[in-house]
């Protein structure tokens, strides 16, 4: 069997970058590739400006056509096994499921074994996209373990770049459903406030001045007495970003211990309901479909323990169970 060629694309610049550079300008179009792959495929020179080799720090001018030679993804080292996947859709380019909270998304340190990676390398077989590197195959986005619903895979490279492009130009539906402490004021908005890493905690991320954007918007879909159901629409991607910006709000997620530690003891306190994880799920999944352009929306209804946390809440609460959201 003959061994696989590089994948070759062609980008024609279409408006000059005095003050850009060509790796930024590249890692803009495909954010699914970093900065430092792609300043090794410039240095390499498998990718060219006008079939000439340039620097990383290269000005795009208009008019130039830059040529990228895809390397072939490497073989996997990561092991393929069979644990349990729910599987929305799937077809020649790509898959979307439905992920079970405590499900980590990639193999860690500790982890190495019984992830969500390792769950599609069996799955499918090793049809799975190399952009992301051979511990994130596929991988065009990803959710916390402990937050459960719907993402999105790719097959193959094509896919993974146009879906990864999708995610970053904001053309993506993302809507989550959560629970928040306390009741949420005002009941409806837009939370536009940046995101970064903690000063001093680097595994926690915080609103801070000067980070990445970061907008949500969000409504009340119902009031639980000592807590909220409510709906997020994300129209950026930044880790954590619906717990961060709930939290701001003065309303963290029930059951998130790193964000929400002290309000979630006085609510458990209040309604002696504890909450097994931060109540949290990826409802709503729309994108253009990498092949066809069609629009394709997907829907996963709340698993079991989301379903018993509204339901103790509302009983605590003294809320009308027959006004149930989203099952």
């Amino acid at each position: 069997m003959s061994e696989p060629l590089p994948r070759i694309e062609s980008i024609l610049i279409e408006a000059s970058l005095p003050q850009g550079r060509l790796d930024s300008y590249l890692h803009s179009r495909f954010p699914c590739v970093s900065r430092n792959t792609l300043q090794r495929l410039i240095r390499a020179g498998a990718i060219l400006v006008d079939g000439q080799g340039v620097k990383p720090t290269h000005h795009p001018v208009a008019g130039q056509t830059v040529t990228i030679h895809w390397p072939v993804p490497a073989a996997p080292t990561v092991a393929a096994r069979a644990l349990p996947l729910h599987v929305v859709h799937e077809d020649e380019a790509l898959l979307v499921l439905d992920k079970a909270a405590g499900m980590v998304v990639h193999p860690a340190y500790g982890n190495e074994d019984n992830t969500l990676v390792n769950a599609l390398l069996h799955h499918c077989q090793g049809q799975l996209s190399g952009v992301g590197g051979v511990a994130r195959p596929g991988l065009v986005h990803r959710l916390d373990q402990f937050t459960s619903g719907l993402m999105v895979v790719a097959k193959d490279d094509a896919a993974h770049l146009a879906l990864s492009y999708q995610f970053a130009q904001r053309q993506v539906a993302k809507v989550y459903h959560a629970l928040v402490c306390g009741e949420l004021k005002p009941p409806e908005g837009e939370i536009n406030a940046a995101i970064a890493r903690h000063p001093n905690h680097r595994k926690v991320m915080t609103v801070l001045a000067g980070g990445r954007t970061a907008l949500t918007t969000y409504c009340t879909l119902d009031r639980l007495g000592q807590a909220t159901l409510a709906e997020a629409r994300l129209h950026t991607g930044r880790t954590h970003q619906v717990r961060v910006h709930f939290k701001y709000l003065g309303h963290p997620l029930v059951g998130d211990q790193v964000y929400g530690k002290r309000q979630n003891a006085r609510l458990e306190e209040l309604t002696r309901y504890h909450a097994p994880r931060q109540m949290l799920h990826a409802q709503l999944l729309g994108f253009n479909h990498p092949r066809t352009g069609l629009w394709l929306e997907f829907k996963a209804p709340w698993p079991e323990d989301f379903v018993a946390a509204v339901r103790a809440l509302q009983l605590a609460g003294g809320a009308n169970q027959d006004r149930m959201v989203g099952e």
